[in-house]
């Protein structure tokens, strides 16, 4: 009979041990105390478990259902719905390509399949050395800088085969390697714990993450009636309030 693997946790899961456990249980109630139905918490609290394992296991599936009063399987129909929860251990980077249209005709394509090669995995798969993963990702939001990479949730912007290589060769060499926009990185589980909703204690990190660059920002432009570089001074659209009084 074929192995087929769905993503459903092997049950019984075992818990986690005292220590983590009692550790879990202060930080999960904080996060459900912020909301008036603790089941609403559940999203904070599955990446609560990505940042304990750099997954959601089936221990962390127990461990939320157990926090909501809600069954394994209510948690597993989440936790298989959102792409951003694993159901394999991640690398301490988790390398994501677009391949959606507009990343993709642009170079994403070719990026990801010479960056599987490269490292020697498959989408969803990890390296050896623990370093780093890989995926494919539908859309990074990001299409004014296509082709995208992001690493950890954090962009690197227009990129190429050759860019990408460099750019996990560094990471597992334990080179700095830096965003194009964003914070720092910080590790996959790290980076987990803050999408959880606490607080990112790195000195500088929340400045460092910015706002639009410029192609994000020409469509605000042109629509204020600013001349864009490069256009002479010429005005695509006229100021919405250009004839009209104070």
């Amino acid at each position: 009979m074929t192995d087929v693997q769905l993503g459903m946790p092997a049950l019984p899961a075992r818990p986690y041990p005292e220590e983590v456990h009692a550790r879990l249980v202060a930080d999960a109630a904080e996060l459900i105390g912020r909301y008036p139905v603790a089941r609403s918490a559940l999203l904070p609290l599955l990446h609560l478990v990505q940042a304990e394992e750099g997954f959601v296991s089936p221990t962390g599936i127990r461990f939320c259902a157990e926090q909501l009063e809600l069954t394994t399987a209510e948690v597993t129909a989440v936790a298989t719905f959102y792409t951003m929860y694993r159901r394999r251990p991640a690398g301490e980077y988790h390398v994501g390509v677009c391949t959606n249209t507009l990343c993709a005709v642009l170079g994403g394509d070719e990026i990801f399949a010479e960056l599987q090669q490269h490292l020697g995995v498959k989408n969803n798969e990890t390296t050896e050395d623990g370093r780093i993963s890989i995926e494919h990702i539908e859309c990074n939001a990001a299409c004014d800088y296509a082709p995208v990479v992001m690493v950890n949730w954090e962009f690197f912007d227009n990129q190429t085969p050759e860019s990408a290589k460099q750019l996990v060769d560094d990471l597992r060499a334990g080179r700095e390697a830096t965003p194009t926009r964003g914070a720092k990185l910080c590790s996959f589980k790290d980076t987990a714990r803050i999408l959880a909703g606490f607080p990112d204690e790195r000195t500088g990190a929340v400045d460092e993450s910015g706002a639009g660059g410029a192609p994000s920002l020409a469509g605000l432009r042109l629509a204020r009636g600013e001349a864009l570089p490069g256009t002479g001074g010429t005005r695509v659209v006229s100021p919405r309030h250009e004839g009209t009084e104070a």
